[in-house]
């Protein structure tokens, strides 16, 4: 286990922010010490600037309140630190090698959706957002409370400098952005995320090609993530594209596609995670806890995804609802279905790895899936990389799954199938089933699962002392308090 080998941070980086932060000034400026004047150039063919704010025309405004100029691709180019306030981020606002954005604690970020907002921050940028538990950091819908839906806005992308499997440089990042990220430092540094919220997340740039609520691409160990919590993104909650960078804290709640999607190489550590899903929000791909690949092709290219998860929670769609039916009937969105081109579908597992990927995952609870685990062999040989212990799922407790193991995507039967011959043996258990109940993998399958009654982080603590010692409160102690929102449609911001 790797439990207890945490990040350092970008400990220069964010004592600069905290200098920032606990200072006053009479200047209007928000950049102190430098002039008001805006310098304007070009990167890459679209506008470039050295401060980031403006009216909601596209006004410089150094006191303004729109991050950004409206144009659909604008450069940030600077070191700008915003006051405390409410904003409004328009299109997609690159944050250039070089350069340094840094929102205080309390602040609040709302997307507008006509531009697809979303903040970039391209390899050698900087992201500090550093809320507290008291004052947390909140990118929200423009939309009104009650009138919010998944993919309001675009959503929060960070890039680096780590080792990919695909190259220096050399891959572009999901969801439509310019940025392409990867390179050869494992410490590299991309900022700070501490008691952030990503809320409604998502807006596809083309059909099916939309971006996550927190995307890494190439993220190193020098960068913080800690107490971050993702609600209702379009896509998936969390996506690493390769990468060493360490997380901890987790929340994903009642996301659209998958929760944690691994791939590319990722080999960061992550513990204490907690994924909550909507019973009537899945993805047309088959929305899953886990989704983890080596690449898209499932090769051999190195690095592979070797990341570690310990301490996860997984309250898949039959936790909370007692009637729930894995159907494209009963899966209709409740009325949360943002008709941008996002196609509904079906839950599947909570744990899918598969294209040679590499996963480790320990002391982990999941409870009320269709299936367990998926270990997919369709491309690659993620099977054989279970029998060789290049990967491993030990301490996991499984309650309440319909199967507990599939070695196909998108069949829910527990036979053994041949990847060689394509037929299926009904006599014998797939070897995902057979794989998680070794006993050497020290794993538990618990099958009678009664849904409870949801009540927020009540009933999240409450399950959880009931598994005490795995999962996302391994103790018992709540670290989502005073920052996290079980409710965000409702808050009023």
């Amino acid at each position: 286990m790797k439990t207890d080998k945490m990040f350092l941070g970008c400990m220069g980086i964010l004592a600069m922010s905290m200098t920032f932060m606990s200072c006053s000034s009479d200047n209007d400026d928000p950049n102190p010490g430098t002039t008001t004047a805006y310098q304007w150039s070009t990167d890459g063919g679209f506008k470039a600037c050295d401060h980031i704010l403006f009216t909601d025309d596209g006004k410089e405004a150094p006191k303004g309140t729109v991050i950004g100029n409206g144009d659909q691709n604008f450069v940030f180019k600077g070191t700008q630190t915003l006051e405390r306030g409410t904003y409004t981020l328009k299109g997609w606002v690159y944050v250039a090698d070089g350069s340094t954005l840094t929102i205080p604690a309390g602040t609040v970020i709302k997307g507008d959706k006509e531009t697809k907002a979303t903040i970039i921050v391209e390899p050698g940028g900087k992201l500090i957002a550093n809320g507290t538990a008291a004052e947390p950091i909140v990118f929200t819908s423009e939309a009104a409370a009650g009138s919010r839906k998944p993919g309001d806005w675009g959503g929060v992308i960070l890039c680096g400098k780590a080792p990919n499997n695909n190259g220096v440089l050399a891959q572009q990042i999901e969801g439509g952005p310019r940025t392409k990220h990867g390179g050869n430092d494992a410490q590299d540094c991309s900022g700070s995320l501490q008691y952030v919220r990503i809320e409604f997340a998502g807006y596809p740039f083309e059909k099916d090609k939309e971006i996550n609520g927190l995307t890494f691409g190439s993220v190193g160990a020098g960068t913080t993530i800690d107490h971050v919590q993702v609600s209702y993104s379009n896509d998936d909650s969390f996506e690493w594209f390769g990468g060493t960078v360490n997380c901890k804290h987790l929340i994903a709640f009642r996301g659209w596609d998958d929760d944690f999607d691994t791939d590319n190489g990722f080999a960061g550590n992550v513990q204490y995670a907690l994924s909550v899903r909507d019973s009537r929000i899945a993805d047309a791909s088959q929305s899953n806890g886990f989704e983890s690949d080596n690449n898209a092709s499932g090769s051999t290219a190195e690095p592979y995804t070797t990341a570690h998860f310990s301490y996860v929670t997984f309250l898949g769609p039959k936790t909370f609802d007692a009637s729930f039916a894995n159907t494209a009937d009963y899966i209709n969105g409740n009325g949360l279905n943002p008709e941008n081109g996002s196609s509904m579908g079906l839950f599947q597992a909570a744990m899918h790895i598969r294209r040679n990927s590499r996963l480790n995952v320990e002391k982990t609870l999941a409870i009320g899936w269709p299936v367990g685990l998926i270990l997919d062999n369709e491309k690659g040989n993620t099977q054989g990389a279970a029998t060789n212990g290049l990967m491993s799922l030990k301490g996991v407790t499984f309650v309440g799954m319909d199967i507990v193991g599939s070695d196909f995507n998108k069949v829910y039967k527990d036979e053994l199938y041949d990847y060689v011959s394509k037929t299926t043996d009904p006599t014998k258990k797939s070897f995902s089933s057979t794989f998680f109940q070794l006993a050497a993998n020290q794993n538990t399958v618990i099958g009678s699962w009664m849904a409870r009654t949801w009540s927020g982080i009540a009933s999240i603590l409450a399950l959880s002392n009931e598994y005490p010692g795995i999962g996302a409160f391994p103790d018992g102690q709540d670290w989502t308090t005073g920052w996290a929102n079980f409710d965000p449609q409702n808050t009023q911001y």
